[in-house]
């Protein structure tokens, strides 16, 4: 069966695939037509996709070499209940019991770090491209993912504003909200990915839009003060969250989110911490990559 996709927000930003059954082995001209779509919307939603491990991984694979290094350097210091490094778990779910884990528990201290505006691994030196998120438990009320069009956000920006972020350079710190949520990380935590800069005007490959790019990991930019940057970044992420220009997605058992970490941010809404929420992630690593590390001294104040 062919695939058929519907817009669920507008004609560029999110679109729901149907025609198609995950588990099966993803042939090249689907895989491509996937990619285009996925040049087009920025996120892609595909429902009722019960997928294995294995099965999940499979089709990632089907897109670019998947991300092992978030596992390996971090996530797998707090647990590993998969049987894939390149397999996240996004969950409150405490592996020793199999039950919901403490309020206390990294896991789910992690849903409060996720609630902050964010691209996948923006702060890495090759990040992301396709992050593959997959629910698989779901709460009663809010948990929601939301994602804003980080195209479309720099559409709407005055030609003045344009102008000021052309040549903006923008350094990302892996532990910016962290530290400000008062994280107890360990220095090796802290300093296991250097903080790395980006133009705040970047061109998506694949549709030749430009976007602005700016979250809430963003510690400096170049030609400011650190008050004037903090306080920029601020205004800027408000702007990308501008309601017409968010999606909010209200889990089901089954559902995969495919989305674009060069075209779009996301964050996890609050829910009951007591109530079960799982999701599994992969994520591609993009070609792309920053314009080069930097010292801990950017990140530092």
């Amino acid at each position: 069966m062919a695939l058929q996709i519907a817009s669920l927000v507008n004609e560029n930003f999110v679109g729901e695939v149907s025609g198609i059954d995950l588990r099966e082995p993803l042939d090249d001209a689907t895989r491509d037509e996937i990619v285009r779509a996925a040049d087009r919307y920025g996120v892609l939603l595909f429902r009722n996709q019960p997928l294995s491990q294995e099965e999940l991984v499979a089709f990632g694979e089907r897109f670019g070499p998947l991300n092992v290094g978030l596992q390996q350097k971090i996530m797998s210091k707090v647990q590993s209940r998969f049987k894939f490094d390149a397999i996240s778990d996004i969950s409150n779910v405490d592996a020793k019991t199999g039950e919901v884990a403490a309020r206390e528990h990294a896991m789910a201290i992690m849903n409060i770090g996720n609630s902050y505006w964010h691209s996948d691994s923006s702060y890495d030196h090759y990040p992301f491209r396709y992050s593959f998120l997959l629910g698989v438990s779901a709460v009663s009320h809010g948990g929601a993912t939301e994602f804003a069009d980080l195209r479309a956000a720099y559409d709407a920006l005055d030609e003045r504003d344009k102008r000021f972020i052309a040549d903006k350079i923008a350094t990302f710190y892996s532990h910016n909200v962290r530290i400000k949520l008062g994280f107890q990380d360990t220095i090796e935590d802290r300093t296991a990915y250097p903080p790395v800069q980006w133009p705040m005007v970047r061109t998506h490959p694949g549709s030749g839009r430009k976007l602005l790019w700016c979250d809430t990991k963003v510690c400096a930019i170049s030609g400011m003060t650190t008050i004037e940057a903090r306080a920029f970044v601020d205004e800027m992420v408000e702007h990308i969250a501008q309601p017409n220009r968010v999606y909010s997605h209200f889990w089901t058992p089954g559902d995969l989110l495919m989305y674009d970490n060069r075209a779009v941010l996301h964050r996890g809404r609050r829910f009951d911490l007591s109530e079960r929420r799982e999701m599994r992630r992969i994520a591609t690593v993009d070609d792309v990559h920053s314009l080069g590390e930097v010292g801990f001294e950017k990140a530092a104040a």
